[in-house]
């Protein structure tokens, strides 16, 4: 017995040196920010469940009714993501003064390894596979396609990108070319603390009535609610409980089925995340020892928050080979809701373990490394959308 439980520890040992990482800075924030980011890629999972699932519930429209409400909410997983790397990379910014050259290096090698990987093995399957494929098929446009995929255009530039969820990583680069330049363009470092905020409450104000008014990238402002709760954290002035973040969590999620359209729909849904997301990563931040940071604290969560860029890269590739293997034993035309009910789980788990294998092997080595940002381990991964 006690031969097992030492083999069952050497097991939680080897799987520590892989999934946890070193950071410095306030740790009971990154660690809830590591729970967070667990959360935030578990929602982007269940948007692309309720699409790939749909022919196992068809019958029900009741269920069909429910899984869509399902993939309408799991698209705020992206906006989680934008609040945690607003709150990060501001605050460290803000902190470090240094090259702008060096920042988005570091910046550069926290996306791209793991980036490269998944987009390499997508252009495989894309010759293997020329049904699937998105690229183009004269030579000249296929080179095209792929140069701005590579450069992450697709998002805030009209391309459709070939890796489906890698269209939120255009709005990661703009943030990271954008607010160093703001910082230095405005000496953030030498205002105070209240005209900074009130630079930015007036930033969101603009860029949300021009969405409202004309469409347009209203996620952007997703990034100032991190910066907003930076601002607010470091000024001490934060008291929130575990109960008020998880009812703003909630509240956030329930707020993307508000029964309005067009711009100002978009833009009222974002408005509702940006405060409901600032209350729940606030509540955590704030109040390290309330029930629901604890639970964002939870090894298994932490460790799926972790390697959530490659979970975020890979997963959807994943889940629709899982699913078309899933056809040649169940054949998708029609079944009740138990099956989609338990087949929820069962592919959560299938995913896992390649996401895994990529971080393992690509971005953990590659990507985090020490840095000056985060005085330790890297800050926080670069996000994604579903």
């Amino acid at each position: 017995m006690l031969a097992s439980l030492g083999q069952g520890s050497k097991k939680v040992h080897r799987l520590s040196t892989w999934f946890e990482i070193s950071r410095g800075g306030q740790g009971h924030h990154i660690r809830s920010m590591e729970g967070l980011r667990g959360l935030a890629v578990f929602l982007v999972f269940l948007v692309h469940f309720s699409s790939l699932s749909a022919p196992y519930h068809a019958s029900s429209v009741q269920l069909s009714q429910w899984m869509g409400w399902v993939h309408t909410v799991g698209n705020a997983g992206v906006d989680l993501f934008f609040v945690l790397s607003g709150y990060l990379i501001y605050g460290a910014v803000l902190e470090r003064q240094q090259p702008f050259l060096k920042f988005m290096a570091r910046r550069v090698q926290r996306i791209y390894p793991a980036f490269l990987v998944v987009f390499v093995l997508y252009l495989l399957l894309s010759v293997a596979l020329p049904a699937e494929s998105k690229v183009p098929h004269s030579t000249g446009a296929a080179l095209v396609y792929l140069l701005e995929n590579v450069l992450l255009l697709p998002g805030l530039f009209p391309v459709t990108p070939m890796i489906t969820v890698a269209w939120s990583l255009s709005y990661e680069m703009f943030y990271y070319l954008a607010i160093p330049l703001l910082v230095m363009a405005f000496a953030f470092r030498e205002r105070e603390r209240r005209w900074r905020m009130g630079f930015f409450l007036v930033l969101v104000f603009l860029l949300a009535a021009y969405s409202a008014w004309q469409g347009g990238p209203v996620r952007l402002i997703m990034f100032i609610s991190g910066i907003l709760l930076y601002e607010v954290i470091t000024g001490s002035v934060l008291r929130l409980s575990g109960t008020a973040g998880f009812v703003a969590l909630v509240a956030g999620l329930l707020g993307m089925l508000l029964p309005v359209g067009g711009h100002v729909g978009e833009t009222v849904k974002a408005l509702v995340l940006f405060v409901a997301f600032f209350v729940l990563c606030g509540s955590c931040f704030a109040n390290p020892l309330s029930w629901l940071s604890l639970f964002l604290t939870w090894t298994p969560v932490r460790w799926l928050g972790n390697m959530s860029y490659s979970y975020y890269l890979l997963h959807g590739l994943t889940l629709k080979t899982a699913f078309h293997m899933l056809t040649f034993v169940i054949p998708g035309d029609g079944h009740g809701p138990w099956l989609t009910l338990g087949l929820l789980p069962l592919m959560f788990l299938i995913t896992l373990a390649p996401a895994a294998l990529l971080f393992i092997l690509a971005e953990r080595p590659y990507s985090l490394v020490k840095s000056p940002l985060s005085g330790s381990g890297s800050p926080q991964p670069a996000p994604r959308r579903g």
